[in-house]
């Protein structure tokens, strides 16, 4: 009876440090090196903090299986079935990959308080997060600049070196 239990705790275990495994850290390219990669609008999000005009950005209306990655880094942020249609212009998710993947900032700016939203390897300004997201699900709306993301699709999600992720997204 005893091996059972100490057989069944260590599955329990070995399972929830599974379900909980840590994203790893995506080092962060030199400023000058994001500057020729990075889009002019891009930069102006992730560097500057700007904000796409709503309705503009290319990742709005993406609805495929897949994983949504920093711009700057290639860590990856959310899963597609965390997205939402909120109505608000831009892409928007109940819940990050992982808590530890972002930093969530005090912001004050242009007379309003919000929650700003930036990553955690590359500092990259994201966008911000708002209370009023699906209740059942968390009651979040990560509201999320196209310009910030990389979208990569489940198919292509083994070969760019994401496959870990895989069995995150549900069918």
């Amino acid at each position: 009876m005893k091996n059972t239990l100490f057989i069944l705790l260590s599955l329990f275990l070995f399972a929830s440090a599974k379900a909980e495994e840590s994203i790893p850290l995506y080092p962060a390219p030199p400023e000058e090196e994001l500057r020729e990669k990075l889009s002019p609008i891009s930069w102006q999000v992730t560097r500057e903090a700007a904000t796409e005009r709503p309705f503009t950005g290319e990742l709005l209306n993406e609805e495929r299986k897949g994983i949504y990655v920093d711009i700057t880094t290639g860590e990856p942020l959310f899963l597609s079935t965390t997205k939402f249609e909120s109505g608000c212009g831009w892409p928007s998710f109940t819940r990050p990959i992982a808590d530890e993947v972002i930093n969530e900032i005090n912001d004050i700016s242009f007379g309003m308080v919000r929650t700003e939203v930036r990553s955690r390897s590359g500092d990259a300004h994201l966008g911000h997060v708002f209370d009023d997201g699906p209740k059942d699900q968390g009651g979040l709306r990560y509201c999320i600049n196209s310009a910030s993301l990389r979208f990569v699709p489940y198919e292509e999600m083994e070969a760019e070196g994401y496959g870990w992720l895989m069995d995150r997204i549900s069918e």
